[in-house]
């Protein structure tokens, strides 16, 4: 005997919402990346300009970098629930309407003589009224369960929106921590973070796609490279 689903899988079947809040992550944590990556390449080129001493203090990187982590963290959790509510709004009014559509074609009992066709009306009203109630209320249960499937998956899609680009803006952080002054070696070592997280980001995506893995990191890496190469042309 198979155990009953717990509410979590439930939800889940009603509302996809597990693959959904899983490409959400994928792509918001490697927009997180490559944004602080960004900001760290801007100081990095900076501080090179400024041979013999190349170090920064590590308190403007790591104030910058987490002050765009949280506002990515916010602006992506508030956007997301709000346009993730209305789209599971959207499916629980469909579901509604297919669910009202399919019991008004319900079939009925067909009588070829006509002389007893109102008794038996009336005999099987009795029947036909306890059917409906019976109906009805699972259809009320039904549509509680859709409205908490919907509110459930908006929560957790909107918090993996905005929590996957904070994460991915702080991991490039770590090396700065550890440091007053920021140097060559720490920003080197923050960009070798990057990539390996981006590496790791292209195994996934060719993981789920049942794509070849070296074309999704290539894919991830050219968006990374061409991402250095302008902040470098611009701040040159």
């Amino acid at each position: 005997m198979s155990k009953p689903k717990s509410k979590i899988r439930i939800y889940d079947d009603i509302t996809n919402y597990s693959k959904i809040a899983r490409r959400y992550f994928i792509n918001n944590f490697y927009d997180g990346i490559l944004t602080v990556f960004g900001i760290l390449l801007g100081f990095f080129v900076l501080i090179l300009k400024d041979l013999p001493q190349p170090t920064i203090s590590s308190f403007y990187i790591l104030l910058t970098g987490f002050s765009t982590s949280i506002t990515m963290f916010f602006s992506g959790i508030s956007g997301s629930y709000f346009s993730e509510k209305a789209e599971q709004k959207k499916l629980h009014a469909d579901l509604v309407k297919a669910m009202g559509i399919q019991n008004d074609d319900e079939p009925e009992e067909v009588d070829f003589e006509r002389e007893k066709k109102e008794i038996q009306k009336a005999m099987l009203q009795p029947i036909r009224l306890k059917r409906e109630k019976r109906k009805e209320r699972k259809q009320k249960k039904n549509n509680v369960i859709y409205k908490k499937a919907g509110t459930f998956a908006s929560i957790v899609v909107s918090f993996i929106n905005g929590f996957a680009p904070f994460l991915g803006g702080l991991i490039p952080l770590i090396p700065f921590l550890f440091v007053p002054e920021a140097g060559l070696m720490t920003f080197i070592t923050s960009f070798v973070i990057i990539l390996i997280c981006i590496i790791f980001l292209g195994v996934i995506v060719g993981r789920i796609s049942k794509e070849s893995k070296i074309k999704s990191i290539l894919q991830m890496l050219f968006a990374f490279t061409l991402t250095m190469i302008i902040i470098v042309l611009f701040l040159g």
